[in-house]
């Protein structure tokens, strides 16, 4: 067995509660963030890369992490997101012909410490049971009590913006310069597969950091606009909200995916707020309520717009909503060309139940290019 020598570790959470493991490799070292767990079977990769995850320790349910290794084409960012990972067993080896490299390659690439041989079923149990919490992994099983002391002063996720942390920090060209419509895309921490599946639609799109002014995107007189996923708090992202009610006023077609759908809810005026536990996962089952069709989905948020607030407004319509739990997963506005989903449709690895709401967002941007002709 590789590693003989690999360290002990532990988790520490913010409760005091205890889960030990050991190091991946031999490595030593301690990571803080809030800990939650990701149901997925397969999709590593690009969960440890997706934006929305930033300053979390992700606890991987699944068995066996690693063992189909890691390709560099599956990314959905320039870097690893995730502040640390906990999982059952750690793959060393991996067989899958068109991996580049092995997880443990991977990680220690990005310099991402790593903890395994960890009870994850009783973690995860407890974390579902207690919710979702700051947490520190670490090797430094002789110095917990100062561990104690530095995971208090590590900031709650309630109230914390991190979208800066994670956006582009000039604007920047994706897909084909000749394509039909232009896209301007609001970077609050976007995944890659998001601008794959809009520039092959048929879509040039500029994509503007977290607090672009409403005017600099107007300027490049777009067909369209999107609000991306992203991590942390959304009622922070004051600039964020202010485009998104520019935007509407614009009249011209708005598509927002999980943070971009909270900040659309909220130019709206429906309040936000921090779940127990969210949903992370690759099979959240989904109510289309226009169709009656069910759709299993990609999720990763720990906030949620309020649903009273929803129904109660007069411009607001719920689309979608999320069966295990009732809360709202889909909106738009009734008379404006404006929709948002709680949920990831460009998924990847899957599902691609809900792929069809990006052929519904060029559906409006045709329809509104036809009337400005």
């Amino acid at each position: 067995m590789k590693y003989q020598s690999k360290k002990k570790a532990f988790i520490l959470l913010a409760d005091g509660t205890i889960f030990y493991g050991k190091s991946v490799g031999d490595k030593e070292g301690t990571a803080f963030g809030e800990v939650c767990f990701n149901t997925g079977m397969t999709g590593y990769q690009e969960i440890f890369t997706d934006p929305s995850y930033f300053g979390q320790l992700m606890v991987t349910t699944n068995a066996h992490i690693g063992n189909y290794g890691t390709n560099e084409e599956e990314i959905e960012s320039d870097s690893i997101k995730i502040s640390g990972l906990i999982c059952r067993n750690f793959s060393y080896e991996y067989s899958r012909s068109i991996a580049d490299a092995s997880l443990e390659e991977f990680l220690n690439k990005y310099n991402l410490f790593a903890i395994s041989d960890v009870d994850t079923r009783a973690l995860v149990s407890y974390i579902r049971d207690n919710g979702a919490m700051n947490a520190v992994i670490s090797t430094d099983v002789d110095n917990i009590e100062a561990l104690k002391g530095q995971l208090a002063e590590v900031p709650s996720m309630e109230g914390l913006e991190l979208a800066s942390k994670v956006s582009t920090k000039e604007p920047y060209f994706y897909g084909e310069e000749d394509a039909p419509f232009k896209i301007a895309a609001l970077d609050i921490g976007i995944k890659k597969n998001i601008l794959r599946n809009l520039a092959k639609r048929g879509a040039y799109i500029k994509v503007y950091p977290y607090n672009a002014k409403f005017s600099d995107m107007a300027n490049w007189n777009p067909d369209a606009y999107f609000i991306s996923n992203g991590p942390g708090d959304p009622e922070p992202l004051v600039d964020a909200i202010e485009v998104a009610k520019e935007i509407i006023k614009s009249d011209k077609p708005l598509f927002g995916i999980c943070l971009g759908h909270q900040v659309i809810a909220l130019a709206n005026g429906v309040s936000t707020y921090k779940m127990h536990n969210g949903h992370r996962g690759i099979n959240h089952p989904i109510l289309n309520l226009k169709t009656g069709k069910g759709e299993i989905t990609s999720q990763n948020h720990g906030f949620a717009i309020n649903r009273e607030e929803t129904e109660s407004n007069d411009n607001l319509e719920i689309t979608h909503v999320h069966l295990n739990d009732q809360t709202v997963a889909g909106i738009r506005m009734k008379d404006k060309d404006v929709f948002s989903v709680q949920y990831h449709p460009e998924a990847s690895p899957g599902p691609h139940d809900a792929d069809y709401l990006f052929d519904d967002f060029f559906k409006l941007i045709e329809k509104n290019s036809k009337q400005s002709a």
